[in-house]
């Protein structure tokens, strides 16, 4: 989220830039001496996602994109006439087995390996070269590069829309248990994926860097301009080689760590300016807690409960006591100091973040913390302490593989101690993000701090120790304890639990609409990070939530179930088989940063759970005569849309009305008016479908 707020309004200002920028990649994907290096396929499929976000026109997309697919083939068509000089075999890219597979693909397919070539990424910008070479015929090259170039780029721009689109309803998607088991199961299976991948061509890519930038070193050098200037400033360049120096750590390592520290640090101090300007990421903060909140059960609080705790001061400490005394059976003294600089800065620069910030904790936490929100200390602990232990484990391993398991793993840790703060409701996210980056700087610090003292006393580190079967077994002794510890101390873990509690009663005397503009009471439902969606369509006064279920329930509406695994999977089922299932879940909406309380469905006269009329209300702290005030949003579900949420008819208007009429045939209205609540309204909501409406809306008083 925190990625997207940032570099989704610079896409927002490039205007017609974005549509060449699109066609220049596309171009260049499609050039035989550019398309091997530039990844065209995936920033077509992002620009795409950007148009789902409404900031680029997809249609003029497609053109733009199909435009410089066509010219970046026939560049190809044309350089394949003047030879094959380009590919060799020791070139790291326009290699001469590309040329081979080319050719013998073009001969297999003939002119059609033009229109299939498009769609397979090595070949891409192979094909056409080699129809140039084979002296194909221009028209019929010219026919099938058009079409390949349309469907090429249509279908990889619909493939980026439509993940746009789905992001966009995702926002409001979560769920309970089962549900939960799911998302983590997939988070894990994608990370498993990007580990295996790492660890299959991480090497590769790595080399694959160093040779590029080896490459354009070598031909900056060798430059004649380059070189006048490096005779007229020497100190300048000597000082610029030292720094790019890979065989010193004083050198290129320690260039790229200062780099990466600034980067990180200013992404900190945006994250600082962010909480105390109050912008856009608090008001995502808002609505993700309230909305975990609305998700909790009993048996996630345990588990995430349990991993917090591997962020508790008391962890921390006894494990790192374990972890001092491993090291110093296994001869490894001289971390000792750097694992306890790294701790004492932890708790230092957490102080100082909380006293400096003075944020207040979220409102509806699982149990109470007495310090301030921001930064996150339990995130902040996770970065340096696991980090570091994965740095010592990192330095000893030999294999590659072994390198990267341990890497994803003190990753994992840091990542679920950092997402049971969220689900606990102890800290926001931007809390969070901030305790990472700052854990991260001095992560980074300290590891700096102890290979510059290595390089300056020119010691040559060995990771040669006897394994004696003593040390051995006392490791695994330490380590048994140490799990011993962590299971006792997290079975007595008592926090003082908080009960929830309901705002305060405001009573209101008058006329509700004039109460709602005069205390600034939102008058939209919202999106998850706040922006407006459609304008609220009903205010309830019922005695009490029993009456607000009866009098819907009378009305032949249903309650929606809650979201969890067999809800989910019997809404597929319907869905796919376009049968009903009267009381299918709805997905969570958000109003003055809450999730609604209800929702209620009826069923529409093709009784199918693809079409449906649905009212989601919230229950707001006001009251009026001993009533409570209800308000609500009410919408004609007309399909499926992303497979995770349902498409609205845009005409809200008619909808309100079939409630208000609906509820009135049963009796159970004692009085209704209808009033202007807001202007005219022509807008979008959260899944980008359409709306319109004359921004009235029912004040109705419940029997």
């Amino acid at each position: 989220m925190s990625f997207l707020n940032h570099i989704l309004p610079t896409f927002a200002h490039m205007g017609m830039w974005g549509y060449w920028l699109v066609l220049l990649v596309s171009l260049l994907e499609s050039l035989v001496l550019a398309g091997e290096i530039v990844p065209g396929a995936v920033l077509v499929v992002f620009a795409g996602f950007l148009s789902a976000q409404g900031f680029l026109d997809i249609g003029d997309l497609i053109w733009f994109a199909a435009v410089g697919a066509i010219l970046g083939d026939g560049l190809s068509f044309y350089l394949g006439a003047k030879g094959t000089h380009f590919f060799r075999s020791e070139n790291k890219f326009l290699k001469a087995v590309h040329l081979e597979r080319g050719e013998s693909f073009f001969h297999k397919y003939g002119s059609k390996s033009i229109f299939l070539g498009r769609f397979i990424g090595p070949l891409r910008p192979i094909v056409p070269f080699v129809a140039g070479l084979s002296k194909m015929d221009k028209k019929k090259f010219l026919f099938w590069n058009i079409v390949s170039a349309f469907l090429w780029s249509a279908s990889h721009l619909l493939l980026g829309f439509f993940f746009g689109g789905a992001l966009a309803a995702l926002e409001t998607w979560t769920t309970r248990v089962g549900y939960s088991i799911g998302i983590f199961f997939l988070f894990f299976l994608l990370l498993y994926v990007t580990k295996a991948l790492v660890v299959k061509h991480g090497k590769r890519i790595a080399e694959f860097i160093h040779s590029v930038f080896s490459s354009i070193r070598e031909a900056i050098v060798s430059n004649p301009d380059v070189q006048k200037l490096y005779k007229r400033h020497p100190r300048f360049f000597a000082f610029l080689s030292r720094r790019l120096d890979c065989a010193s750590f004083s050198g290129l390592p320690i260039t790229l760590i200062s780099i990466g520290f600034v980067y990180v640090f200013f992404l900190f101090l945006g994250t600082v300016q962010d909480v105390l300007a109050s912008d856009q990421i608090v008001a995502a903060d808002f609505r993700i807690t309230h909305l975990l909140a609305y998700f909790r059960s009993p048996e996630l609080t345990k588990i995430f409960l349990w991993i917090t705790l591997l962020g508790k001061w008391q962890i921390i400490v006894g494990t790192a006591i374990a972890v001092s005394v491993i090291l110093w059976f296994w001869k490894k003294k001289e971390f000792v100091f750097y694992l306890w600089l790294a701790l004492g800065a932890d708790e230092l620069f957490n102080y100082l973040g909380k006293l400096t910030v003075h944020r207040v904790r979220p409102d509806n936490p699982v149990y109470l913390e007495n310090s301030f929100s921001f930064p996150s200390g339990h995130a902040m602990v996770s970065v340096v302490f696991y980090g570091f232990l994965g740095y010592l484990l990192i330095r000893r391993l030999k294999s590659w593989k072994q390198k990267v398991n341990v890497f994803f793993i003190c990753l994992v840790v840091a990542m679920a101690i950092g997402f049971s703060r969220l689900y606990l409701g102890v800290h926001y996210l931007s809390d969070v993000w901030g305790g990472y980056l700052l854990g991260l700087l001095i992560l980074a610090t300290i590891i700096t701090l102890y290979e510059w003292r290595r390089f300056k006393q020119d010691k040559v580190m060995s990771d040669t120790v006897v394994a004696t079967s003593s040390k051995k077994i006392a490791t695994a002794i330490i380590i048994a304890l140490s799990v011993v510890w962590y299971a006792g101390f997290a079975s007595n873990y008592q926090p003082p639990f908080v009960a929830p509690t309901m705002p305060s009663v405001q009573n209101v005397s008058g006329d509700i609409v004039t109460y709602f503009f005069e205390h600034n009471i939102p008058k939209y439902s919202e999106t998850l990070i706040g922006n407006p969606q459609e304008p609220l369509t009903f205010i309830f006064l019922a005695k009490n939530d029993d009456v607000i279920v009866q009098s819907f329930e009378k009305s032949s509406w249903f309650l929606a179930d809650r979201v969890d695994i067999s809800s989910v999977a019997k809404i597929a089922k319907t869905a796919a088989i376009n049968s009903q299932y009267l009381n299918a879940p709805m997905t969570p909406s958000f109003w003055n940063a809450a999730v609604n309380n209800f929702g209620f469905e009826k069923p529409t006269d093709i009784n199918t759970v693809r079409e449906r009329h649905h009212i989601r209300i919230w229950k707001t702290n006001l009251k009026q005569d001993d009533y409570s005030i209800y308000v609500g949003t009410a919408s004609l579900d007309e399909g499926i849309k992303w497979f995770i949420t349902h498409k609205i008819n845009p005409d809200i208007d008619t909808e309100k009305t079939f409630v208000e009429e609906s509820l009135q045939s049963a009796g159970v209205i004692s009085s209704v008016k209808e009033v202007q609540f807001v202007s005219p309204v022509l807008g979008t909501n959260f899944s980008n479908d359409p709306f319109f409406t004359n921004g009235r809306l029912y004040i109705i008083q419940l029997k």
